[in-house]
């Protein structure tokens, strides 16, 4: 459009500078009989409805180059939105497993956690009653220990007691034959 008012003015100008260079087209325009100067008049408007015409075709020439250029663009950038929703997609589709493994693991390691709880409680509870249990074993394993020992030294004293009832028993025998 800024192209065409320079056009525009530029053949004014040149109208107008034919008319200065040639001072006698004016003066014969204006001393000529009226049907020249209507012919002159209607040639005039031709060529200016013809500038007009000109002008209208290059308007529209350009109209339909930016109109080509923004198809092209549009075009370019439809092709490109698609490329990356088809992207978006080949991503969504290379996360989407990893996150659902990713998902049941979690919850398996969940569940897992919520079954070592109690289990993890019993074992306390179990190592305290072993603890417990080998506690009491221990003290009775030491007085069986030392009720043996104690039945030893009894039976050790029973015999030497014996014997010596014996060797008494052996001397009032011995005396009394």
């Amino acid at each position: 459009m800024t192209t065409q008012k320079p056009i525009l003015e530029q053949q004014q100008s040149q109208m107008q500078i034919r008319m200065m260079k040639n001072p006698g087209i004016v003066s014969n325009m204006i001393n000529e009989s009226p049907l020249s100067r209507d012919d002159k008049d209607d040639e005039m408007s031709r060529s200016a409805v013809a500038m007009f015409r000109a002008k209208e075709e290059e308007i529209e020439k350009r109209k339909m180059e930016v109109r080509d250029k923004v198809h092209a663009h549009l075009g370019r950038a439809e092709e490109a939105t698609k490329r990356l929703a088809e992207i978006r997609e080949e991503l969504e589709a290379l996360t989407d497993p990893m996150r659902k493994e990713v998902s049941m693991v979690r919850k398996r390691i969940d569940t897992v956690n919520r079954e070592l709880k109690p289990l993890g409680l019993s074992c306390q509870k179990k190592e305290r009653e072993y603890k417990e249990a080998l506690e009491a074993f221990n003290e009775k394993n030491k007085e069986k220990a030392q009720l043996v020992s104690k039945l030893v030294e009894l039976a050790s004293e029973s015999e030497k007691l014996r014997m010596k009832k014996l060797e008494e028993l052996s001397k009032n025998v011995e005396t009394l034959s």
